[in-house]
């Protein structure tokens, strides 16, 4: 291998970032790209990602069409959020037998909400030799990887409490949407009962992954989703929040065990969290022996996160053996500034 070939499949505001962030990498070449959009289909992908030059790379709106003539090691999928939305998309994929990183939230450990379509995803990559692994910055990194990681430390852990106050400024439209973000508090009500609001798509990852791993034993998850109405206006580049509007989310998840919290996660996230004075950031708390307390402040940031963890896990995915994975399954995540075929070979023992 003398350069990892890759597909960019969905070019919103994280698929763009990510393909931005690949054209930096060494010796990785985006060799087609994917996207719905009809102001992007047929135009240069350097034209699309604004980087003042041509990469004779033509954005086409189906993934057929693409791999005509450009096979590729890994394709980064990032049109969705939920299994049963990117199920066909993956499938696609690996029959065509190339590995698969996706940013869909729920792919972080998509056992808890479609344990067949997550069975059927592992036959598939296993059948065809690939790998297939959801990941991001939450859930995929803050909330789960790095609790995991830091009880390493612990002899003993009893419980978790974690949080994330965060900014969704970075994020496009999609996730708007599901946090209701630029809603009144009566839509903001009516979509969660309709499910057209979710709040943070992951607690049902977070929660199961972090359970496993430590083998600590949950028999139930219970979820409260509560309006962050705003005093101030604010904006972004997709969504408009007048006073009394909803600017976010406050998500919180319980991890239960005989009635006890076990694992607690709260994720109270909107746009623009600094016009009223709220700082943002990432606590970690874990009881045992010994306790465990970490605090990131500022928060990590949602966006470049969310794209680093999608480029950065390129090597250990293409180099693990065939499955559908999470990131428990796969080594410890980490930047990379060197070249991606010599990490490849390192993680191959080559």
């Amino acid at each position: 291998m003398e350069k990892v070939k890759v597909i960019s499949w969905g070019l919103g505001a994280m698929g763009s970032g990510i393909a931005k962030m690949l054209t930096n990498k060494k010796d990785v070449e985006i060799v087609g790209a994917v996207d719905k959009a009809p102001f992007k289909i047929g135009k240069d992908l350097g034209e699309v990602l604004k980087l003042g030059r041509k990469m004779d790379v033509e954005v086409k709106s189906e993934f057929k069409d693409v791999i005509k003539d450009n096979k590729a090691d890994i394709v980064i999928l990032a049109i969705d959020s939920f299994v049963k939305n990117v199920f066909p998309c993956i499938k696609e994929i690996v029959e065509n037998k190339m590995n698969c990183i996706t940013i869909a939230e729920e792919m972080a450990y998509p056992y808890e909400v479609n344990k067949e379509l997550s069975e059927e995803m592992d036959r598939l990559a296993k059948e065809n030799g690939v790998t297939i692994l959801g990941t991001g910055v939450n859930p995929g990194f803050v909330l789960d990887t790095l609790i995991i990681t830091l009880s390493a430390a612990c002899r003993k852990v009893e419980s978790i409490r974690a949080s994330r106050i965060n900014d969704l400024s970075p994020f496009g439209l999609t996730v708007m949407k599901t946090q209701g973000v630029g809603t009144t508090k009566e839509e903001f009500e009516k979509g969660i009962k309709n499910g057209t609001i979710v709040g943070h798509i992951g607690f049902r990852q977070s929660i199961p992954m972090i359970a496993k791993a430590l083998g600590l034993e949950i028999d139930e998850i219970v979820e409260t989703r509560e309006p962050i109405i705003s005093n101030t206006y604010r904006e972004t580049s997709c969504v408009k929040v007048e006073p009394g509007m909803v600017a976010g989310c406050c998500h919180i998840a319980y991890g239960k065990k005989d009635g006890k919290n076990i694992i607690t996660l709260e994720h109270p996230q909107q746009i623009h969290p600094q016009s009223e004075g709220v700082e943002t950031g990432d606590f970690i708390d874990i009881k045992g022996d010994s306790d465990m307390h970490l605090c990131i402040n500022p928060e990590t940031p949602g966006g470049i996160g969310t794209m680093a963890m999608a480029v950065n896990m390129i090597p250990l995915a293409v180099s693990s053996r065939a499955g559908l994975k999470s990131m428990i399954d796969l080594p410890i995540p980490h930047a990379i500034e060197n070249s991606f075929v010599h990490q490849i070979n390192y993680y191959k023992g080559e």
